[in-house]
């Protein structure tokens, strides 16, 4: 595994080459449990599908990168997006990347294209996103909780995080707070001038299609919804084949 700093911070990362060097970079953000490990074989397939290079991470305190070392801020996300990804790109040298981001990592994504960062993004396929707090997404956080006090999800998660403890509750403590709940990033919307593709589970268990509407009627450049029936949080691995057929679709387009 590789390893940069950005924002002052370790991070491990990986690299797949282009299969097609005219294609643009696919830079994978991960949800708010996520880590380059939890991709598991994701990044490879979906580079084989469209030939491009792919980058994957883990951001701070995830994975393999440097633990967590404080509570997490109501702007996390924004951190990340503003300080710690541009940081990323311009290291890696990637001038023409497009985000592929699960979860926290979608919504980190449309701050940063919202936010007018560079190197500007061809592109932006969001899995699962959130752009404001809704009660469902608390009510799911809060079980989370009891299911990782009352079960051995914490060994599950330590095969791909070097501190499964910190990761949990650095991201579901935040989550929980009364101030989280007025999270809400719809302001950097109008922003987002380039092609946007938004893949929804229709039974995602952490946001509803609310989230999806508010995206298609706020971002100014073109977006098109993919709502997969049977399908929860995790688009890339509960419709596997669906969310890469997908991709590879928006890929042609760009």
């Amino acid at each position: 595994m590789e390893r940069l700093v950005a924002a002052g911070r370790n991070l491990e990362y990986a690299l797949i080459p282009a299969a097609q060097p005219d294609r643009p970079t696919l830079v994978l953000l991960h949800e708010g449990l996520g880590s380059l490990a939890m991709w598991k074989d994701f990044p490879q397939k979906v580079s084989e599908a469209t030939g491009c290079a792919v980058l994957t991470y883990s951001r701070y305190g995830y994975g393999g990168s440097e633990r967590l070392a404080e509570a997490r801020g109501v702007d996390y996300m924004h951190r990340e997006a503003l300080d710690s990804l541009p940081e990323v790109l311009a290291k890696l040298e990637i001038a023409d990347p497009v985000l592929l981001g699960h979860s926290d990592g979608g919504s980190i994504a449309l701050i940063y294209a919202g936010a007018g960062k560079t190197p500007a993004p061809r592109g932006l396929v969001l899995m699962a996103p959130h752009v404001f707090v809704e009660q469902l997404t608390v009510d799911s956080i809060a079980k989370a909780k009891q299911v990782y006090a009352s079960t051995d999800l914490g060994q599950k998660l330590g095969r791909y995080h070097d501190d499964p403890d910190s990761t949990f509750w650095g991201w579901n403590d935040i989550w929980l707070l009364p101030e989280f709940f007025h999270w809400n990033i719809e302001e950097y919307l109008p922003g987002v001038a380039c092609p946007t593709m938004v893949i929804q589970g229709a039974d995602d268990e952490y946001g509803s299609l609310k989230q999806v509407e508010a995206i298609e009627r706020q971002v100014s450049g073109p977006c098109e919804a993919v709502i997969l029936p049977d399908c929860k949080h995790s688009p890339h691995r509960d419709r596997e084949a669906a969310t890469l057929d997908a991709v590879s679709r928006f890929l042609e387009t760009l």
